[in-house]
Parts: structure tokens; C-alpha cells; sequence
């Protein structure tokens, strides 16, 4: 892991375009800006933890649990 310090204003360039900006710190709190192209998804770690786990359970959930769709007769 990589520990930088950072002011106010003060800016971290992650590869050619992800851009981490200290907007503001207050107490034990920092505002993080983040500027990063939309293909690139950015998630507050918890967030993406509780992704990755409704991700998981589904994965794991066997085709039986899953509901069958009945298909009208096909028509001539």
C-alpha cells in the first residue's frame, strides 16, 4: 500500500486519468474528490463489499430456487 500526505487543494494522479483531489478535512474526516472517466466505476468500499456479496449469493443460488416461466404455445 502506497501512503501519501496530502493538503487542502492538493491533488493524487492515479494512471493517465483518475484524479484524487483533498477538498476539504475536518477533525478525523477527509472530502475526497474524485475525477475518473464513466467507464470506470467508483464505489465507496462498503458499497462495493455489499456488491460483491449480493453478487456471491447469487451465483451461488441453484436453479431449482430459481421461478420457471411458462411460454404460450407457439403460434402457426
Amino acid at each position: 500500500m502506497l501512503i501519501l500526505s496530502r493538503r487542502v487543494n492538493e491533488k493524487i494522479v492515479i494512471g493517465d486519468d483518475i484524479v484524487v483531489s483533498v477538498i476539504e478535512v475536518r477533525g478525523d474526516q477527509v472530502k475526497l474528490g474524485i475525477e475518473a472517466p464513466r467507464s470506470v466505476k467508483v464505489f465507496r468500499e462498503e458499497v462495493f463489499e455489499a456488491i460483491q456479496g449480493e453478487n456471491r449469493r447469487a451465483a451461488a443460488a441453484s436453479a431449482a430456487a430459481l421461478p420457471t416461466i411458462e411460454l404460450p404455445p407457439a403460434q402457426e
